[in-house]
């Protein structure tokens, strides 16, 4: 029988919620700062298979999680289409050359910087409970495009809004790359044993209205639709964060199985304008589970109430801080478990 949080993807109501939490793999754990450490980087780690598996199923052993979340990164996607990938200390990600600068063209994909990627996934299938899911994830194609043309993370992804503006044809180019490599990748994931899989669309709230439904709700639409018709069993969760009010249009025109939200929508808001009986994943501030105490559990009962009535993944608004405390965590688990709707 598959595990609860499969169960629950797929439209579940259950008594219980299944709980797992983003960046759960990652630098609050102590045995993931000692792995790194002897690993010398974050890339390394990626691409060693058995040191990323140890990595997603850390969590899993320390917590129970009912989810183990594949140990990698968004940019990936762009480091097998062609661009350089280099992570750098207290700077974060940088890809070249940068697509303000250099034609999509140019590129020469390495298709095969994704295969170890899979050999992950195969260890950690092979090793996690049967009653634990296997997600894997990509990053939506507004987002990854962010960093391809400025080459790095920025607050307001101004250089690729601008180049939407300014020359659309060849950013929609730039999109539809994403949105093929990306349905091999998240594929090619599923057939080494992910049950499920999310889309990271982390800067999907930078966009106006008429933006959104380009850049974000088409291209994720269309890879909702090319990987259902290949593995229909496969639920696909989508998280664009930052979307607001635009949600509900996410929700219902990208057909996603599930929608994750982020720490600044309202439970009750969302639980009543989101499309019915859709299962909905989210969405305690990661700030309050780093806090602890008791506004910590009167966020997450709030929470757990406000959608009592449809099927619910407890998790984060986004990743969990590196500096969050292990007793918060425990906490918040044991919260949850004893939760009854």
């Amino acid at each position: 029988m598959p595990g609860l949080l499969l169960r629950t993807l797929r439209g579940e109501n259950a008594p219980e919620r299944p709980v797992w939490l983003m960046r759960q793999a990652g630098r609050y754990l102590p045995e993931y700062r000692a792995l790194r450490a002897s690993k010398g980087g974050f890339l390394p780690l990626v691409y060693d298979s058995e040191a990323a598996a140890e990595i997603t199923l850390q969590p899993i052993r320390r917590f129970g999680f009912d989810g183990a979340i594949l140990f990698s990164d968004i940019l990936i996607v762009p480091y097998a289409m062609g661009q350089d990938l280099e992570f750098l200390a207290g700077e974060g990600p940088h890809l070249s050359p940068r697509l303000v600068d250099t034609a999509l063209s140019s590129l020469t994909a390495v298709p095969h910087r994704l295969s170890p990627i899979y050999d992950t996934v195969r260890l950690v299938r092979a090793a996690l409970p049967a009653d634990k899911t296997m997600l894997g994830f990509a990053g939506s194609p507004w987002t990854v495009a962010t960093y391809m043309v400025a080459g790095e993370g920025s607050r307001d992804q101004h250089e690729t809004r601008a180049m939407a503006y300014r020359d659309p044809g060849a950013f929609q180019a730039i999109i539809d790359a994403i949105v093929a490599v990306t349905v091999e990748y998240l594929a090619g994931q599923i057939q080494a044993g992910a049950e499920a899989v999310q889309l990271f669309d982390s800067w999907a709230g930078s966009l106006a209205p008429a933006e959104y439904e380009r850049w974000v709700i088409a291209p994720n639409a269309a890879i909702v639709s090319q990987i259902r018709a290949r593995f229909p069993e496969v639920p696909l969760i989508g998280f664009p964060k930052g979307s607001g009010e635009k949600l509900p249009a996410y929700a219902r025109e990208t057909r996603v199985d599930a929608v994750g939200i982020d720490e600044t929508i309202d439970p009750l808001w969302a639980a009543r304008k989101l499309p019915a009986g859709l299962p909905v994943q989210g969405n305690l501030d990661p700030l309050l589970l780093l806090a602890g105490g008791a506004e910590l559990e009167r966020q997450a009962l709030r929470i757990l109430d406000a959608f009592a009535d449809r099927p619910h993944v407890f998790n984060l608004g986004h990743g969990i801080g590196q500096t969050t405390p292990l007793d918060n965590v425990g906490a918040l688990l044991a919260l949850v478990r004893g939760w009854r709707k």
